[in-house]
Formats: C-alpha cells, structure tokens, sequence
C-alpha cells in the first residue's frame, strides 16, 4: 500500500497537467471557482503546469481555450477535477482512463446512500475506476491543494501559503474554516485535502504519503468517521507520525516542546 499511495498521491499533488472537467463560465459557480483557482487567477498563483478546461458548450472559459469532450484534450491529464453531475461521473472516468489519466478529485456530490441512487453511483464510479486503474480522491469534497507547487485544486474562497503543516479533512467545512484561520494567522501548509466519503483513496493512504513527504512537518486529520480503523492505526503509529488521537475522530500532531512564533513548524515560509 505504502508504493502505491506514495506514486498515485506525488500524481495528485504534482501533477505534470490536469484537466478540469466541468469548467464554467458562470460566476460562482463551482466550475468557475475551480478554474480560476487553477489558471492562478482566483486565489493562488497557478500550477506550473499545463492545466485544460473541459465544458461541451463554451469555447473559451476564463480566457483559456477550452474542449468540449475528454477525447479533445491535447494530451492526456495526469490528474482530473471532476465538477460534473453524480450521474454523468462514470463515464467521465472511463473517457479519462481511455486518454491515460491516472488519478481523479471528485467534486461532485449526490453519492451519499441518502441521495436517489446515490449507493449505485457511487459503485458505478468505484468500478468503472478500479477497471482502468485509476485512483480516486472524495467524492463530495473541496478538493486538494499544494501551495509549494502553486496547485489549488479546490473551489476554497481563499488560498494557503507554503510551510510545514499538512491538513487531511472528510469535512470541506473544516477545511475551509482551517484555510480561513490560517491566512489571518500567517500559517502555511505543504499540502491540504479535503477526503469527502473517501470512497477509494482514504486518510490511511494520505498519511502514509505525508509521513515521507519533505515538505511535511506536522499533520493535522480530522475525521467524523472511518471504514478502514486498523490502517488508519498502523498509519499513525509511533515511528511512523508523531500524532495523537482526540476521542474517535480527528487527530493532530503534537508540538512537542514549546516553540516561538518565529520557530513554529507551521508558520508560512511566504515573506
């Protein structure tokens, strides 16, 4: 597990391009917030990487060309941001193992078994990616971002500047609510993603990325639940992550002896 967790996660927060399926033109809209924030012209300074538009009925997005279909694109994404409806997922996950993609951030929600057939989409999407390989982040999330790489991959209001502490949350809220604390606290982050259901990828596979990750100094999990109890325990254990447990669901590392506000892991290395 270490292997792959390590290869398909340097996919998602390196990626060498990205596709943004479901791109818009409408304000506010989760389309639209997602390609601004990956073009570098919402919040952030944009991937250096090549990053193309996905939208069958506008030509141009954000003053990018954009493509109608998957089979359009140029060359094939490394990583995918899927914003489209629950039920068109699937599909767009085939078309993307077809052009050679290798790993996804599912935006989109409506899996959940309270939803109409929520439980069929979701085994529908967990199949048709488990067939071509493809590994998946969320679905029903705000996306990830990497501020040492200029990567926001999320519809966040607000960006994170590069440092040391890494955030792993199930709830979007939390993250944005961290985000939000942290830009007036001047606190920075190697890497943020926000897990939703977690239907394949889960916080046990981004633990096992971040204990290794250089830019990673401390890690802050928040969980309101989990399926996989005896990786998420290996993931964490002594040796592994200097962390602890509070109460069922969330963990945050612990600071160890006292640092000053200069010193602390976690400050924002942004001048």
């Amino acid at each position: 597990m270490w292997v792959m967790s390590r290869s398909i996660l340097e996919s998602v927060f390196e990626p060498s391009s990205v596709a943004l399926i479901g791109a818009s033109n409408r304000r506010g809209s989760v389309g639209h917030v997602l390609a601004q924030n990956l073009l570098g012209r919402g919040v952030g300074r944009g991937i250096a990487a090549p990053v193309m538009l996905v939208n069958p009925h506008d030509q141009v997005i954000c003053s990018t060309v954009a493509y109608a279909t998957v089979a359009d694109l140029p060359v094939a994404p490394e990583l995918a941001i899927l914003a489209v409806p629950a039920r068109a997922t699937s599909k767009v996950i085939s078309e993307l193992g077809a052009k050679g993609c290798r790993a996804a951030v599912i935006i989109s929600a409506g899996f959940e078994p309270g939803e109409a057939g929520g439980v069929t989409l979701a085994q529908g999407v967990l199949t048709a990616a488990r067939a071509i390989g493809m590994r998946l982040i969320g679905p029903n999330c705000l996306g990830v971002l990497n501020p040492q790489h200029g990567l926001n991959a999320s519809f966040a209001h607000l960006g994170a500047g590069p440092g040391g502490l890494a955030l792993v949350s199930q709830s979007g809220a939390v993250v944005s609510a961290t985000l939000d604390w942290a830009a007036a606290s001047g606190v920075g982050f190697s890497k943020v993603a926000s897990i939703g259901d977690a239907l394949d990828l889960d916080a046990a596979d981004l633990l096992d990325y971040l204990a290794i990750d250089p830019d990673t100094r401390a890690i802050l999990l928040y969980l309101e639940s989990t399926t996989n109890a005896p990786s998420l325990r290996w993931s964490s254990s002594p040796g592994r992550l200097s962390s602890g447990f509070s109460g069922k669901s969330s963990a945050c590392p612990s600071r160890g002896p006292s640092t000053s506000r200069a010193e602390s892991p976690w400050r924002s290395t942004t001048p």
